[in-house]
């Protein structure tokens, strides 16, 4: 199973985008593209950035069960993360995973607007050539 992780990690590492779906107020699954990761533990968490101020950030701190999806489209494989969302405002982590183009959306790592997301997942469905598995995490 390492050789799959590894796999997956690669594949992740590679990609621009991913996407993180989570309840609305509602009750039904709603989605976001988010950049992707800055940060990540192997294939269990990951560290994303966000708006504290953000609709996303509200509903998760009421229901933190999210998935998580990256897709690599030229060579049609994926994966599917469940699991649950923190929200993040220790400054150790802002500052870490901080970039300097965070100042389009960000006055600077203080600012209040900032904060980290971190997914851990509990379970992965990864699909590539015709074929899924299921990883437990």
């Amino acid at each position: 199973m390492e050789e799959l992780e590894l796999n997956i990690a690669n594949m992740i590492d590679r990609q621009e985008v991913c996407f993180l779906s989570f309840i609305n107020a509602e009750g039904f699954p709603t989605t976001r593209t988010m950049l992707n990761p800055r940060k990540r533990q192997g294939i269990k968490e990951f560290y994303l950035t966000t708006n504290t101020s953000s609709q996303k950030v509200q509903l998760l701190l009421n229901n933190p069960r999210a998935g998580l999806y990256f897709y690599d489209r030229p060579l049609y494989r994926g994966v599917a993360f469940t699991g649950t969302v923190e929200v993040l405002n220790d400054q150790t982590i802002k500052d870490e995973i901080w970039r300097d183009m965070d100042t389009i959306f960000y006055e600077n790592n203080t600012d209040p607007n900032y904060c980290v997301l971190k997914f851990t997942a509990k379970a992965a469905r990864y699909y590539q050539d015709y074929s899924s598995t299921d990883l437990t995490l």
